[in-house]
């Protein structure tokens, strides 16, 4: 089963044609339907309380002790709309091209106009909601650019968007369970998926606090569980985050699409030694008034302010003049690559580039001396006045960095370099975001379906709220309304206690290995290959050596791995084993799916294609599909292809100059 179930029509008809045809459930029948959704950050907690909302019996799981942990809360520079409150050119077709090209023309056209459709009443749910988007003087709603744009769509509030949206989100959900529509089950891990008669009927959780086993029934399960990028080990994920949940869906027969596709994020806080765990976020929204360089003169030991005007390389908009700092990100990242590796590094470690708001700061300071009338400022005046301005804009992500440096970035410019920050991939999905599993369904990051092979900043809070609160409310009827007849089935079918049994057999497996290595060891050791070999930079040599060298750290995985505690109480030592088995199973497929795209795109880069200059190379004669993976047995999957049609978008090779 592999129909991508796209509309018939013109492009910009399809959505509102669908939702005037797609079947409906009617109120008194919702109220006998269950629905289990897995993750409750932005996407699953806001399709939680849309869902609950119009009557439907839900159960959210999660595996924090709150919703409120969700990653989706460390998001930081904004959400996207076509809303055009500037006046600058922005409109619903804008944002659906830009959202295109910034993918490298690697995604799905149909589904990237439906969310630019929708994304304006994103902003107008999320002010009735209360979320303190930042405004203007006079009141209205303020935006700011983000990479990969010509125009400001971005809405934010501070440094701290996602945390503000997410909350908007868990108050939505709150209600829905303090009314009784929604049971929610935090502390719950899910770790398989139940499939009867070829559709997804339930879940097998973990009791995260007592170890116990439970079954939980649905008519759909929705998968809302976010991205993978911890594969790498260190990337600006929660430690929390996994790939889990989409895992064992993957397992049960959803085709995982496009998983080589990960993002790596241009500025990040540089890794300082092996000590680490995770890498910090400097948010994109730095790049409105940040301006990036190095020093045209290779190993410079000088500090930065030492260094004169005349001497710095602002590569960035020496390079890309139309777009200057804000260029998608990977290739601001891959441009910070290769300043470093060519020996303009900055830093201890000559891995990192500066981020520089003394011109920010000088040229607020003019603006708001002159607003106070002041008519010859002093440089200290004009650097005081320029300070409270940066302040109001990003102090919550200065006083970070200020925090985890020990610098102040108000006098000195940050150091940063690129990281892993977000998948692309995930499983593959329809229109109606249903995997090719019936009634399983992926929303949010934990599917493939919008960004192509790079995301724009600023469109994953954007997508996630978009397939909550506005796509999956309609969507999910077209499956439901055949599901009308289906009772309840009892958690004492078989198919729940085989799903069961295969769970706690896993877990005894991995308890009873009593080897010497812990899951973290193995965890790290994973990162390393997955960076080295399948991150920024591919090439076919590596990719090999990376899937031999994954599989004998899996072997080893299984026969060394030392998981203390038990079975039957808190054990997040278990909790991790799990997680980094399905990790390590992943990232072989990571490079088997990077090794067959032999082109470059987005984020995707084998340097055996690149054109004279450095930019990536697609070959959209032979690869422009999505990259649908069966998982077949132990490191053997087969690939289905679906060929993108470009109706309206016609790919060209991405120019940002």
């Amino acid at each position: 089963m592999f129909n991508s179930n796209i509309p018939e029509g013109a492009l910009d008809k399809k959505w509102e044609e669908y939702k005037g045809h797609v079947k409906l459930v009617n109120p008194a029948n919702k109220r006998s339907i269950e629905i289990i959704i897995i993750g409750t950050g932005l996407a699953g907690a806001s399709a939680a309380a849309s869902l609950g909302e119009l009557g439907y019996k839900v159960k959210a799981f999660c595996f924090q002790d709150s919703p409120r942990r969700a990653h989706s809360i460390a998001a930081q520079g904004g959400i996207n709309a076509a809303k055009n409150y500037q006046n600058d050119g922005d409109s619903i077709f804008r944002l659906f091209y830009d959202t295109v090209k910034g993918g490298d023309y690697r995604a799905r056209e149909a589904n990237v106009h439906r969310l630019a459709e929708v994304s304006a009443n994103i902003i107008d749910q999320c002010v009735a909601q209360g979320v303190p988007f930042a405004r203007e003087y006079g009141g209205l709603l303020s935006n700011r650019s983000f990479g990969g744009t010509q125009v400001q769509r971005t809405f934010y509030a501070a440094g701290q968007t996602g945390q503000q949206l997410l909350i908007g989100a868990y108050q939505a959900l709150e209600r829905q369970v303090a009314l009784g529509n929604v049971e929610m089950y935090s502390r719950h891990e899910m770790l398989d998926v139940v499939v009867i008669d070829g559709k997804a009927r339930g879940i097998i959780a973990r009791n995260l606090i007592s170890g116990e086993l439970e079954r939980h029934f649905g008519h759909a399960v929705l998968v809302c569980s976010g991205g993978y990028g911890n594969v790498f080990y260190l990337s600006t994920n929660a430690m929390g985050s996994n790939v889990t949940a989409a895992w064992k869906a993957h397992k049960k027969g959803a085709y995982f699409g496009n998983p080589c596709f990960t993002q790596i994020h241009p500025t990040c806080i540089p890794v300082t030694g092996d000590h680490q765990s995770k890498l910090t976020l400097m948010s994109e929204s730095l790049r409105n008034d940040g301006r990036i360089w190095v020093p045209k003169q290779k190993d410079d030991p000088r500090r930065p302010n030492e260094i004169a005007e005349a001497e710095r390389d602002y590569y960035l908009e020496r390079r890309y003049p139309a777009f200057g700092n804000l260029v998608p990100r990977d290739v601001a990242s891959r441009a910070a690559k290769e300043r470093c590796d060519a020996g303009y590094g900055v830093g201890t470690s000559r891995q990192a580039v500066y981020l520089d708001f003394a011109s920010a700061i000088e040229r607020y300071g003019k603006i708001e001396c002159r607003k106070h009338g002041i008519d010859n400022p002093t440089p200290e005046d004009i650097r005081k006045h320029g300070i409270e301005v940066v302040k109001e804009k990003y102090g919550n992500l200065f006083d970070m960095y200020a925090k985890i440096t020990g610098e102040d970035p108000y006098s000195t410019p940050m150091r940063i370099y690129p990281a892993v920050h977000y998948t692309m991939g995930g499983l593959w999905v329809d229109y109606e975001l249903m995997t090719n599993v019936p009634g399983l369904y992926a929303l949010g990051e934990a599917n493939f379906s919008d960004h192509g092979a790079n995301r724009l900043g600023a469109s994953a809070l954007m997508q996630g709220l978009a397939d909550g609160y506005f796509v999956i409310p309609y969507t999910i009827g077209s499956y439901l309304s055949n599901e009308i007849r289906t009772k309840p089935i009892p958690t004492t079918h078989e198919a729940f206690m085989v799903a069961e049994k295969a769970v706690a057999e896993r877990l005894h497996r991995l308890k009873n290995i009593n080897g010497t290595q812990s899951p973290e060891s193995f965890h790290k050791r994973l990162g390393k290959i997955m960076w080295d070999k399948c991150g920024m930079a591919r090439n076919e040599a590596g990719l090999k050596e990376a899937i031999g060298e994954i599989r004998a750290l899996k072997a080893e995985f299984w026969k060394d791995l030392r998981v203390t505690g038990e079975l039957s109480e808190f054990n997040p030592e278990l909790d991790k084993a799990g997680r980094v088995a399905d990790f390590i199973e992943l990232g072989e497929l990571m490079c088997e799916d990077a090794l067959q795209r032999r082109e470059s795109c987005g984020g995707h880069f084998r340097e055996e294609m690149q054109t004279e200059d450095g930019e990536a190379k697609r070959d959209d004669e032979h690869f422009s599909f999505v990259a649908a993976w069966e998982y077949k047995g132990e490191s053997a999957w087969e690939m289905h292809k679906e060929q993108l049609n470009f109706e309206v978008v016609h790919p060209s090779q991405r120019s940002y100059k």
